[in-house]
């Protein structure tokens, strides 16, 4: 029997995953590469999650495809291939972390935190490149602040709030209790906000930036007209 050709990458968007499994299957190398480009960034952000370290994370993220993409052959769908690829990287990026020290004792951990709060909303930076270099900042503080949570609350919030994951979904990939993803997600916020508390203050004296090109184009227009009415000399 003739195995199913998939059309070029650029084809494949619209394809759901056991399409692309079945042209993986056949050895089509866009399949391959379409899986990759729509799991790559969930697969590196929990494995970063995990071991904080950019070069790490991707190193698990290839191991993932390849262990995964070699035993494509006995995937048969049990679980979905979001999920299949989850555990996969979740069990590398475990086993690294076993590797370098103890995980921290989780009694320890929950003790931390009693009480409740919420995460603090960023809005939305504007497309200006102007503001460019103030948004890289925020998201630099923000990663900073996940990555000094303890790693317990640290997984389950990314898997929560960055990868949106159901509270279903993190217990069984974490095989803890649905009331204990809460519980920890809870204190997460808790404690990030109380790290952005700290970080941000620090950076107030710097919010609204006018400078820059918005700057120099204010202040020419504003001489422009004050030339126009004769209320300046201008420059020899």
């Amino acid at each position: 029997m003739m195995q199913p050709r998939a059309p070029d990458r650029r084809g494949l968007a619209g394809f759901d995953d056991v399409d692309l499994v079945t042209f993986a299957k056949a050895g089509d190398e866009h399949a391959f590469g379409a899986i990759m480009e729509r799991y790559n960034r969930r697969l590196y952000r929990l494995a970063r999650t995990l071991l904080r370290d950019d070069t790490e994370a991707e190193d698990v993220v290839q191991e993932t495809y390849l262990r995964a993409f070699s035993a494509l052959s006995g995937f048969r769908g049990d679980a979905s291939l979001a999920t299949w690829l989850t555990r996969i990287t979740l069990n590398e990026a475990l086993g690294r972390k076993r590797k370098q020290r103890p995980m921290v004792g989780l009694d320890t951990v929950e003790a931390m935190q009693e009480s409740s709060a919420q995460i603090i909303r960023f809005p939305n930076m504007s497309s200006d490149p102007e503001r460019s270099t103030a948004q890289h900042e925020i998201q630099k503080i923000l990663e900073a602040s996940i990555d000094a949570l303890p790693e317990a609350f640290r997984l389950v919030f990314v898997m929560r709030e960055v990868e949106e994951m159901s509270i279903e979904e993190t217990a069984g990939f974490l095989g803890i209790r649905p009331e204990t993803v809460k519980t920890r997600l809870h204190r997460a916020r808790r404690l990030l906000r109380e790290s952005l508390d700290e970080r941000l203050a620090s950076t107030l004296k710097d919010t609204f930036p006018f400078a820059g090109r918005r700057c120099e184009r204010i202040t020419q227009a504003v001489l422009v007209r004050l030339a126009a009415n004769g209320l300046t000399t201008g420059s020899s």
